[in-house]
């Protein structure tokens, strides 16, 4: 007989893990604590390896409608020259597919409709999620795919990890034609960034060390090369999507609790039950090499096949082998992201752009 679980978050990582345990067997409800699913936002980019894990969660071909390749991208300077070309040509090889891109929106709604075909997994939305235990008291395994402010995460493992401010803001947008210029124009302690997203559209997206305001935005890139002047006059400042960036620090201890005092850094025990975070809630990150979603796919392919493989009465072991493959991979991915970060809002720019030129 297969489990039940709760899995608190119907972003990307929670309706895929949804999905995984629903097509193991189990019964699921999904709670969310917004009123309706979050379909704002611009492109992400899915590696071959999280096209793999959508295949086997049997959302591959509905991602594939909707999404286009990455085949070519550069790093320029300000004033156009081109540094180095990022390495999608060597994922493409490496993987067997090339690097997709699609926009939030198809895919929130392709992992829904995944969802929908088992036509037994509610999704509760306004559900404010406080009492894991009560939770834990209720289901086999509560899920936290909360996000970054992961009340789930908070519950069970305490405050010692939380979000950190970067220092920076991030804008993104897309604009309504499309360039033929792709990848990431550095500049001194900012950069801009313009991708393929689905034809006659160009997703772009900006970060810089202040800017409140969309008025504000725009003299950082004054004189910068064609088409980041345009994109940024001939957008709807009404659609653009600003927010400060943040990610977990320090990286968590553990990605699962199995067991009363399983948690750590805080007082008091953690509840009794069993808890697996996935996504943003074990390890958000900043955007810079651009596998949030990724990570967040591989964690729920990862958790749903142990799940599956070891049953309800081998929970704590497929637990176990969910935190072994993912927490250190997820947790370097993280880390890299954070280190590209700095290099790419360094205000030292000759000595960056030198090391840049140097990639093959």
């Amino acid at each position: 007989m297969a489990g039940t679980a709760v899995v608190v978050g119907a972003g990307v990582g929670g309706l895929a893990t949804a999905t995984g345990l629903r097509r193991a067997g189990w019964t699921v409800t999904v709670r969310e604590r917004r009123t309706s699913l979050e379909r704002y936002g611009t492109a992400f980019g899915i590696h071959p390896t999280a096209q793999a894990a959508l295949d086997r969660l049997g959302v591959g071909e509905a991602l594939r409608r909707h999404a286009v390749p990455y085949r070519r991208a550069d790093i320029r300077t300000p004033d156009g020259r081109v540094r180095a070309r990022l390495p999608l040509e060597r994922i493409e090889k490496k993987g067997g597919r090339p690097e997709l891109l699609i926009s939030r929106p198809y895919l929130i709604d392709a992992l829904l409709a995944g969802l929908e075909t088992f036509g037994d997994v509610p999704v509760t939305f306004g559900e404010n999620v406080t009492d894991v235990a009560a939770l834990a008291a209720e289901h086999d395994l509560v899920v936290g795919a909360d996000g970054i402010r992961s009340a789930v995460r908070t519950g069970v493992l305490g405050t010692r990890s939380a979000p950190r401010d970067t220092g920076t803001v991030a804008w993104i947008g897309i604009a309504d034609f499309e360039s033929d210029v792709h990848g990431e124009t550095w500049g001194s302690g900012c950069f801009f960034g313009m991708t393929p997203v689905e034809p006659g559209r160009t997703n772009w997206y900006a970060t810089v060390p202040a800017a409140t305001t969309a008025d504000e935005l725009r003299p950082y890139f004054e004189g910068w090369h064609d088409p980041i002047p345009r994109i940024l006059a001939e957008t709807d400042p009404a659609g653009w999507i600003r927010y400060e960036m943040r990610h977990l620090y320090p990286a968590l201890p553990s990605f699962v609790s199995l067991s009363a005092g399983a948690g750590r850094g805080r007082t008091g025990a953690a509840p009794a039950g069993a808890f697996a975070l996935v996504g943003d809630a074990a390890h958000a990150m900043t955007p810079h090499l651009g596998q949030g979603a990724c990570t967040a796919i591989l964690d729920a392919d990862s958790l749903t096949r142990a799940v599956g493989a070891h049953g309800p009465s081998g929970l704590p072991a497929a637990l176990r082998a969910y935190d072994a493959e993912r927490r250190r991979s997820a947790q370097r991915v993280a880390f890299g992201s954070r280190t590209l970060h700095r290099f790419v809002s360094t205000r030292r720019t000759a000595l960056r752009d030198a090391l840049v030129s140097l990639l093959p």
